[in-house]
C-alpha cells in the first residue's frame, strides 16, 4: 500500500479542490500517526467526509461530528474531525481558489535530495503557507503539516536523486525504503 502510494501518487501534481481538500485533510489526522494508518483508513476517510467534496463536509452538523467519532474506520479524534469540518467552511467561503490559494506557495524547483536526511521537515514556504491557511481560519496546517502537504500534491519533489519517480532513475530505487 505504502509502496504503491509512492509509485502511483505521492509527489505527483494534484490541483483539483477536491484532490487539495482530501490532501489536506489527510495529514492533517496523519499528525502524531504513521501515514500507513492513514493510508489503511483511507476509503473509510472517504466515505465518511462526503468524497471530501468541501461543499458537503462544510454542511455538517452535531450530527455528523457525532457519527464520525462513533466510526472505527476513521481516526476519532474530535479536534481533528472539527478542524477537516472548518476547513471544508473556509474552502467554501475563501475568495480564492484552493488550488491557487496553495500552487501560490510552491517554490522554485531544487537539486533532487541524495538521502531522506535531506529533505526537510519545513521550509520557508510551508512556513510562509501555514501561517497563511490560519490567517484564513484553517485548523491543522503547521508548517510541517503544510510541507507535508506540499510533498503530497507534487507542489515539490522530493523523490530522491535517482528515483524512478523523479525520472532517470531505477524504478526498484522505490522499493529499497529510502523515501516515501
Amino acid at each position: 500500500m505504502y509502496r504503491a502510494y509512492h509509485d502511483e501518487e505521492w509527489g505527483r501534481r494534484v490541483t483539483s479542490t477536491r484532490d487539495l481538500f482530501e490532501r489536506i485533510s489527510l495529514e492533517a489526522f496523519q499528525s502524531g500517526l504513521s501515514w500507513l494508518t492513514i493510508l489503511r483508513k483511507r476509503e473509510a476517510f472517504r466515505a465518511a467526509f462526503a468524497g471530501f467534496e468541501p461543499a458537503a463536509v462544510a454542511a455538517y452538523g452535531q450530527a455528523d461530528v457525532d457519527r464520525l467519532l462513533a466510526d472505527p474506520g476513521i481516526v476519532r479524534n474530535r479536534a481533528k474531525i472539527e478542524a477537516t469540518i472548518a476547513n471544508a467552511r473556509v474552502v467554501e467561503a475563501s475568495d480564492l481558489p484552493l488550488p491557487e490559494l496553495l500552487w501560490s506557495f510552491a517554490p522554485p524547483p531544487r537539486p533532487a535530495p541524495l538521502s531522506t536526511a535531506d529533505i526537510p521537515a519545513a521550509t520557508a514556504e510551508s512556513v510562509a503557507m501555514a501561517k497563511d491557511l490560519k490567517r484564513r481560519g484553517f485548523r491543522f496546517v503547521g508548517p510541517t503539516t503544510a510541507y507535508a502537504l506540499m510533498q503530497a500534491a507534487g507542489l515539490v519533489d522530493d523523490h530522491l536523486s535517482g528515483c524512478w519517480a523523479r525520472g532517470g532513475g531505477d524504478r526498484d530505487a522505490s522499493r529499497n525504503g529510502r523515501h516515501p
